[in-house]
């Protein structure tokens, strides 16, 4: 690909730019509307891609557009500073992005790999431009759980200007989350809330005192099928199962439909759970098991020592009696 339409390309990168102004300038002079003065210096704006909480491990994405006029020069750098600094993985796009007729993103090599010192990601323009959008991606850390996180984006440009642009504060959940856990009847059956793991029979004694539900199918009666119930349940309900020494906790346990939450179900809805929903769900009255449940069917559970909230999603279930489960849990 020649300069020339390269550039021709990058330069793409100002509609978003003057879309965004285009947008607040419309939001804040909604009765005397007129169009923005073309951009004269150094400018940049920021939109968040990502939707739903924010949960440690996951990355918070953002598209951060800078230009300036060809007559005062070209982009020289552009940097993001996290008010903590991000988990492995956290990079600034060295592609500049622009959308195709088809709708399809397509990026532009426009700078070296970004670097990340401390709490600063940089990327250094290689290529004569003076207009870009670049993606962002913060990979939320542990030591910014239940925390908030800031950011400020900011871009210099070859005669010595530098814009800036903040973000945020944005609200880093409390939940913890582990995805695609295997469980299967009287084999990998004992699941803890407080470990967020799964045992078998020998495993789960030397974890006795954590253990809340017991994963169990039986094909009759038919209402029974795939089952969570926790140890301490009528015998009725754990029919045939020998419980491991010690194994004798009572959670709350919750059946739902219709709740397939987007992270847990590997984003394939826009249903996200996030702190308030455990915050204010009320299990005083559940029983201590649910029954019958079905793919995408999912289980709010409270331990019976009231430290935890938990939401189970099931992810898949086999007639042989196995199942795959996602969990969120919540720290009260």
């Amino acid at each position: 690909m020649s300069k020339t339409a390269t550039m021709r390309k990058l330069n793409n990168s100002r509609h978003f730019l003057f879309f965004l102004l285009l947008l607040s300038f419309a939001a804040c002079k909604k009765e005397e509307y007129a169009i923005p003065d073309p951009v004269s210096e150094l400018s940049n704006d920021c939109i968040k891609r990502t939707l739903g909480p924010n949960i440690v491990t996951l990355p918070i994405e953002f598209a951060y557009a800078m230009a300036l006029p060809k007559a005062k020069g070209k982009l020289v750098s552009a940097q993001v500073e996290a008010s903590i600094a991000g988990a492995a993985g956290t990079f600034l796009e060295n592609r500049s992005f622009y959308t195709k007729s088809n709708g399809a993103d397509t990026g532009i090599t426009i700078g070296s790999p970004s670097v990340n010192d401390g709490k600063i990601t940089k990327v250094t323009y290689t290529v004569d431009t003076s207009a870009a959008t670049l993606r962002y991606f913060y990979v939320i850390p542990e030591e910014a759980r239940g925390l908030s996180v800031s950011f400020t984006f900011s871009a210099t440009s070859s005669d010595g200007k530098t814009a800036s642009f903040k973000m945020g504060p944005y609200a880093i959940s409390k939940m913890h989350m582990v995805k695609n856990m295997a469980v299967s009847n009287n084999n990998n059956a004992y699941i803890s809330i407080e470990n967020m793991a799964v045992y078998n029979s020998t495993t789960a004694v030397a974890n006795a005192g954590k253990i809340d539900l017991v994963y169990l199918y039986r094909a009759t009666p038919t209402a029974f099928t795939h089952a969570l119930v926790s140890p301490a349940a009528d015998p009725v309900y754990l029919p045939g199962v020998t419980l491991p020494a010690g194994v004798n906790r009572s959670a709350k346990v919750n059946k739902v439909f219709n709740l397939q939450d987007r992270n847990l179900a590997n984003l394939q809805y826009g249903i996200y759970i996030d702190d308030k929903d455990f915050q204010e769900i009320n299990l005083q009255t559940a029983p201590n098991y649910a029954l019958g449940l079905k793919a995408e069917a999912g289980v709010w559970v409270e331990t019976t020592d009231g430290k935890y909230r938990a939401y189970i999603f099931v992810n898949s279930v086999n007639a042989n009696g196995s199942a795959v489960i996602s969990m969120l849990r919540y720290t009260l």
